[in-house]
């Protein structure tokens, strides 16, 4: 694991492309609705049942990374909108868009109106996991 000597962040290989700076988790929930944050806390405890999850917040999203990120949420007022990273592509009505990165690399989006819509992600969670673990570089 890379450390940028500026932030601290962690990543999984050297010099990646990031912003730095004393970001913090509060200002993501600044003026957001209990639907959200709900659903804020509902996701991670979802990712978490897979393993040791880090939490990075970021200028306008939070990051959810294992060796690598590999889910993210963005906070809106009302709802939430963000993604899982699969290493292939699924087509299911839960994702709101499917962009393929590379053969093993698929940003799976999705929106979320609250914590009871979480659960329709648990099927993916797994394998988001092993994708933030890199398994498929472990011998």
């Amino acid at each position: 694991m890379w450390v940028c000597p500026r932030c601290g962040r962690r990543f999984a290989n050297p010099n990646q492309s990031h912003a730095c700076g004393p970001l913090d988790l509060a200002h993501h929930f600044e003026g957001r609705s209990d639907a959200v944050r709900a659903a804020y806390a509902t996701f991670l405890s979802l990712l978490e049942e897979n393993g040791p999850v880090t939490v990075l917040p970021e200028k306008t999203r939070i990051a959810f990374q294992v060796r690598m990120s590999f889910a993210q949420l963005t906070l809106r007022r009302r709802w939430v909108v963000g993604h899982l990273v699969l290493a292939r592509r699924v087509d299911d009505p839960v994702f709101t868009k499917v962009e393929t990165f590379s053969p093993r690399n698929h940003l799976h989006a999705f929106r979320l109106d609250g914590p009871d819509e979480v659960e329709r992600l648990r099927p993916w969670t797994p394998e988001a996991y092993a994708v933030g673990r890199q398994d498929r570089l472990l011998p």
